[in-house]
């Protein structure tokens, strides 16, 4: 089975809302709701995925030293299994927006499970609880 590595951030505004961002439509899982990240390529730290992506996917800029490991989600998917480290940054600069036509949203952390996510992304929940 292929293993898949991918960095996901939760950025946390100064209401301590969480930002997750829904899954457009023509990708695998369209429609879900996630922490924003995207897959480690091949000589790439995951914080450094973190740094290109939320540029890419946020239009935000993100220094390493405001990234901050909190936990990691292990997923056994039908055809890959997914690992995933969590951080948490609450420092950025530019406006967050989204680039590839993906809805945003800021939730408190105890409603993120009001929003249909990727079964990887769900035991990440309690870490985000727990930080409020």
């Amino acid at each position: 089975m292929k293993l898949l590595l991918v960095s996901a951030c939760a950025l946390l505004d100064a209401d301590n809302r969480v930002l997750i961002a829904q899954r457009p439509e023509g990708k695998s899982m369209a429609g879900l709701w996630e922490f924003p990240g995207g897959k480690v390529e091949a000589g790439e730290r995951p914080e450094d995925t973190l740094i290109r992506e939320l540029h890419e996917e946020l239009g935000i800029t993100v220094k390493k030293e405001c990234l901050a490991p909190l936990t990691f989600a292990s997923h056994a998917y039908e055809d890959f299994h997914l690992l995933m480290p969590l951080y948490v940054c609450r420092r950025w600069s530019g406006t967050v927006t989204g680039r590839e036509g993906q809805a945003l949203k800021w939730v408190r952390a105890a409603r993120l499970r009001d929003y249909p996510m990727p079964p990887a992304d769900e035991p990440l929940i309690p870490h985000l609880i727990d930080l409020g």
